[in-house]
């Protein structure tokens, strides 16, 4: 142990981990603002949306393991500085490449901060119950991070937004952009806490895994690179059938490789015992269930409803709220109730929010008939309560369920799994939502384009431009319309008629895609509700040691484990 302040060192610690989730969550209440402002496509938001956790997922196992092996002050410098540049890019992005950008650097350096603030913090607190205390503040501050994002982003858009001269301009400036720089004056504190800090390490026995982790790493980046490509694409695309292929091949090479290394990154055999495979399951299932919800929620009420920015920080607060407020409660209910009993309950109440959500109208400003803001508050409430009661209650399920010698692994595989499934979220929703929308889309567009007197061509091409297109980048067709009929030939007046008649469709184009988009997140809410009654059922069959007065302390000690260890 070096040489440093107990304080300093609990001071970076939360103070990490609560930027960790912050820049983590900043995007949520920003998805129907990003696809405004840089009119992205369907793929474009997808991966600002879910980049971030990619970056988390792909190198988790290794960050605690590098952190033993080289120190973990070192490892907290690196993370600290990649939200520092992510957040400043971010803060700057002018278009949606930059913004995927600034998000996989923040995501990068996010997964350091996430196990790397709770190692250093159990290194320095050697005492069991007292180590249980330090834990389950750093896990306050996890969800104040969350709770503190929305509110965050929807104040800054209000009070720091200076609009464009004339109706229709783009803003002089987008206050949401004040966030990102907060976040990055908090990585800036957190770096200079950490040079107080004690540092730690324990490389005895330690090797890093690097095919293993090469593998996962591109293998999951294939697959992910293919489902988001899918979203503008389609699944027959060949670029999307050569990523799935790739990212097959190299998942499996992932999996002979971990069954013939000494050291792997997860121990497979852990999946043979058939109650912690379902619980590994439910852990994926249930928070893609989560994140699709908040995901479609966002583009829902923010990009397709118009609903400004502070609305929906409000609602991200009610799903994010309950799993800062709840933690001890929480702690009570896996201290005196079986915890997968727990789990249990927080799917059901996940599943009616999904369902319940799914029946709503939606697609058009509220002040055109839409489904006011408002009344999402009380299904996304049930889905934070949900949250709340399953987050951290799939771990003490997981290690319920295994032999003792195997606590540690399992606690980190399961954290890689729920990150996994938090990952998927964005992506396979945004694959469903654009992909139906899209097919709904295309009868009405064709209707009302034969209806304006455009050539034949000019229709054609026209019906290839996907619904959120329309919404997000009116001019960009425009634009892109003009260039096309001027490089066929056609002259400035018949050019000047075509895009007077097009814009005299706007409305109703618009309309339309907003409406066709609308039935994909219904969609995509009823896949969420099926997935988390799929993962309520499951955790039925789930049977492990029983919860004892002690388990609290024995979830806490191997949630450490996992983070110091893997």
């Amino acid at each position: 142990m070096s040489t440093g302040s107990s304080r300093a060192t609990f001071l970076a610690a939360y103070s990490a981990v609560t930027l960790a989730q912050m820049t983590n969550a900043l995007p949520g209440a920003l998805n129907g603002t990003f696809a405004a402002e840089f009119h992205t496509s369907g793929a474009g938001l997808t991966w600002i949306a879910g980049i971030f956790m990619v970056g988390v997922v792909v190198f988790e196992l290794s960050w605690g393991l590098l952190g033993d092996l080289f120190g973990r002050r070192k490892l907290l410098y690196g993370g600290a500085a990649l939200s520092i540049i992510g957040s400043v890019l971010a803060a700057v992005a002018p278009s949606t490449g930059i913004m995927i950008t600034a998000q996989a650097i923040g995501g990068i350096g996010a997964g350091i901060l996430f196990p790397i603030s709770l190692s250093l913090i159990a290194a320095i607190t050697p005492d069991p119950r007292a180590r249980a205390r330090v834990i389950a503040t750093w896990a306050g501050f996890l969800s104040l991070g969350a709770v503190i994002s929305p509110v965050l982003s929807g104040l800054t858009a209000q009070l720091f937004t200076v609009p464009g001269a004339g109706a229709g301009a783009p803003n002089e400036f987008s206050g949401w952009r004040v966030a990102y720089f907060i976040a990055a004056a908090v990585a800036v504190f957190v770096l200079f806490a950490a040079t107080r800090a004690k540092d730690s390490a324990g490389p005895e026995g330690r090797r890093l895994d690097l095919p293993g982790q090469a593998t996962l790493a591109l293998g999951l980046i294939a697959v992910l690179f293919a489902t988001v490509r899918a979203v503008d694409s389609g699944f027959g695309a060949r670029e999307v059938i050569a990523s799935y292929v790739a990212g097959g091949i190299l998942l499996s090479l992932f999996i002979v490789i971990e069954m013939r290394t000494a050291q792997p990154l997860i121990h497979l055999s852990l999946f043979k015992n058939r109650a912690y495979s379902i619980t590994g399951a439910v852990a994926v299932s249930g928070m893609f269930a989560f994140l699709a919800v908040c995901y479609s929620t966002s583009v829902v009420v923010g990009g397709l409803a118009l609903a400004e920015t502070w609305k929906v920080g409000v609602l991200f607060v009610f799903i994010q709220g309950p799993a800062f407020i709840f933690i001890p409660v929480v702690g009570w209910l896996i201290h005196h109730v079986a915890p997968r009993w727990v789990l249990t309950a927080g799917f059901t109440f996940m599943a009616v929010s999904g369902f319940w959500l799914s029946t709503f109208s939606l697609g058009t400003p509220e002040a055109f008939g839409g489904s006011p803001w408002t009344t999402f508050m009380l299904p996304l409430l049930m889905l934070g309560i949900g949250f709340a009661l399953t987050v951290g209650s799939v771990t003490s399920v997981a290690i319920n369920t295994v032999d003792e010698h195997n606590i540690g692994m399992a606690s980190a595989t399961t954290n890689l799994l729920r990150d996994l499934g938090f990952a998927l979220g964005p992506v396979i929703g945004s694959a469903i939502a654009f992909g139906i929308g899209a097919s709904v889309f295309a009868a009405p567009l064709a209707g009302i384009l034969s209806g304006t007197g455009l050539p034949g061509a000019a229709v054609e091409g026209l019906s290839n431009v996907p619904p959120l297109g329309y919404l997000s980048g009116w001019q960009d067709v425009i634009t892109s319309f003009t260039g096309q009929v001027q490089a066929g030939g056609a002259p400035p007046a018949a050019v000047d008629r075509m895009v007077q008649s097009l814009t005299s469709a706007q409305q109703q184009i618009q309309g339309a895609a907003g409406t066709s988009l609308g039935q994909g997140f219904q969609a995509v809410y009823l896949t969420a509700g099926i997935a988390a009654l799929v993962s309520a059922v499951l955790t039925l069959f789930i049977s492990g040691r029983s919860s004892a007065p002690d388990d609290v302390l024995e979830t806490t000690e191997a949630n450490t484990e996992a983070v110091v260890a893997h």
